[in-house]
């Protein structure tokens, strides 16, 4: 059963968009110092096992739960799957990429997902790259390489280990999109789903990990459950909510441009992370590349 239309408003759709944006602007420093309690494998079943909850009170508020278990009946190999790409893998290896790295070349490399998508749709999807498209990757590619190295070219300093599961973690992150162009589940369920199949997984994993969960550390279950709600659970919701009430959803990505750079201010604030040069350039040609890769001919 699809979700009930919502009447459109694009004064309210702005503000759902910016409140879903404000909270995304914090993650990458919530990131951080969850990491500074947790391992990355410990902060992500932490977070998933928080956002299935967050579901789950979803689900009840809208009396949605019959409808999801029968889909969940329907459909659990396929959201098997879809959970162990998302949030299994990809966030494992998203947090391990914030582990190695400073937070703001981790968020900045993050948010090349949506070209690594457009590269990726060619095999995927048998889609063709325009000549913007193509000009979109070697300028947001270029900011990249700017982050990485710092702009000193110094690549025997490089932390490619880091680098490589940023870029990675961009390649798991668009084929999950990807696979689900053709999905026509309701996202809340089929969201529920990924996520209770995800935390079942990484309840696995932990089992077997020696290193034994710090459930005595408040701030750093204070952290994941924070990660959990507003990286992977309320602000999905007020950013379908947002697209779904909007009149017009080009403006709405517009707001997206904003979030790396509030990031950076509070990685500057909070982390007290120098915030070098290159990465505001490197940035800067991430976001251009984005805007070229959206601005229709």
């Amino acid at each position: 059963m699809a979700a009930p239309p919502v009447a459109q408003n694009q004064r309210r759709a702005l503000m759902f968009g910016l409140a879903a944006v404000a909270l995304w602007s914090t993650v990458a420093t919530a990131f951080k110092l969850a990491l500074g309690y947790l391992t990355p494998l410990h902060l992500l079943f932490l977070a998933a096992l928080t956002s299935t909850l967050t579901f789950v009170a979803l689900l009840v508020w809208q009396g949605r739960c019959i409808e999801t278990l029968r889909l969940g009946r329907q459909r659990w190999l396929f959201y098997l799957g879809q959970g162990a790409l998302n949030p299994f893998v990809y966030y494992w290896v998203l947090f391990a990429a914030y582990d190695q790295l400073p937070a703001q070349q981790a968020q900045a490399i993050n948010y090349t997902w949506a070209i690594t998508m457009a590269l990726l749709a060619v095999p995927m999807l048998k889609q063709r790259l325009t000549k913007r498209e193509l000009l979109a990757m070697v300028v947001a590619y270029g900011g990249v390489v700017l982050i990485a190295t710092g702009g000193q070219w110094n690549f025997a300093a490089t932390n490619w280990l880091g680098i490589g599961l940023a870029l990675l973690s961009t390649v798991l992150w668009a084929s999950y999109w990807l696979i689900n162009t053709k999905n026509k589940d309701a996202p809340i369920p089929a969201m529920f789903w990924c996520f209770a199949f995800g935390s079942l997984l990484l309840a696995l994993a932990v089992l077997f990990d020696p290193r034994q969960l710090p459930w005595h550390e408040w701030r750093a279950l204070a952290a994941a459950a924070y990660v959990g709600l507003f990286e992977m659970g309320i602000t999905f919701l007020l950013w379908l909510t947002a697209m779904r009430t909007a009149e017009r959803t080009s403006q709405l990505s517009m707001l997206i441009f904003l979030s790396p750079f509030m990031s950076l201010l509070l990685i500057y604030f909070i982390l007290d992370e120098v915030i070098q040069v290159t990465t505001l350039i490197g940035l800067s040609l991430i976001c251009l590349g984005l805007y070229l890769q959206r601005k229709k001919v």
